[in-house]
């Protein structure tokens, strides 16, 4: 059984179609590509699939789990987590403060121990924090502890997105457009970070990205949305010479 199973997923907002009958599946570990242009729909596929969006038809299961109906939040608990187009950093928040969210999607509160402020309820806060900080260690994030989120550089922002959301310890990591706004020697950083994640963290990872050789490089196999409909899969080396692919977003390159 695939970790992600998609079936026949439809979003229609009044007469248009944005994501048409998408069937799709993840296996456990894999590194998958989404691409498309822009207006493909494949923000408003990763929208449908973590619950920001109700589907119009089909289905989205998660390890036999139907998510259809069920709130952002809860799915995230179940396993599925994301960083965004736009960074959605709490800006005004430390970095440390931004991951120890994250990592409060895992914790299991106990009322009374937080309301009385009983030595477990401080136990769980250090644990957290350790966690926060070991977390920005493997990041190298570290000594930015306790620097406002909005006055890190771009890179470290865009990097720090990703790490608040591995701190939720998802079965799967949606990454949309993460290499968006980024210079040469950080779209090669965030390829070798890609790359890290699924080596230590050793979960499922799709990707949406315009960076076409960031694509190439790190991904398994690739989906290729076109109006909001899939039209090819493949491994990349399949995707780089379909022929329609090659038309429609490779401008004609072999």
């Amino acid at each position: 059984m695939a970790l992600l199973d998609v079936k026949n997923l439809t979003k229609n907002f009044g007469g248009l179609t944005a994501v048409g009958d998408v069937t799709m599946e993840l296996q456990e570990g894999e590194l998958v590509g989404l691409i498309g242009p822009n207006g493909a729909g494949k923000t408003t596929l990763f929208n449908l699939l973590t619950g920001v969006y109700e589907p119009s038809e089909g289905s989205v299961t998660l390890n036999g789990t139907l998510l259809n109906g069920k709130e952002p939040y809860k799915i995230a608990s179940l396993g599925l987590s994301r960083t965004f187009q736009n960074i959605r950093l709490f800006k005004n928040m430390t970095v440390l403060e931004n991951v120890l969210v994250g990592l409060g999607n895992t914790r299991q509160p106990h009322l009374f121990s937080s309301l009385l402020r009983l030595p477990k309820f401080y136990a769980s806060e250090k644990e957290l924090r350790a966690r926060a900080l070991e977390l920005l260690r493997i990041f190298k994030l570290d000594e930015k502890a306790e620097t406002l989120a909005k006055n890190l550089p771009y890179g470290q922002q865009r990097r720090l997105e990703i790490v608040r959301a591995l701190a939720t310890e998802p079965k799967i990591l949606f990454l949309d457009e993460p290499a968006a706004g980024m210079n040469p020697q950080e779209t090669a950083e965030l390829t070798d970070l890609i790359r890290q994640i699924k080596e230590e963290f050793q979960i499922t990872i799709m990707l949406i990205e315009h960076d076409m050789s960031l694509v190439m490089d790190v991904t398994e196999r690739i989906y290729v949305l076109e109006y909001g409909r899939l039209i090819a899969q493949g491994t990349p080396a399949e995707i780089k010479n379909n022929k329609r692919v090659i038309e429609a977003y490779l401008g004609g390159e072999a």
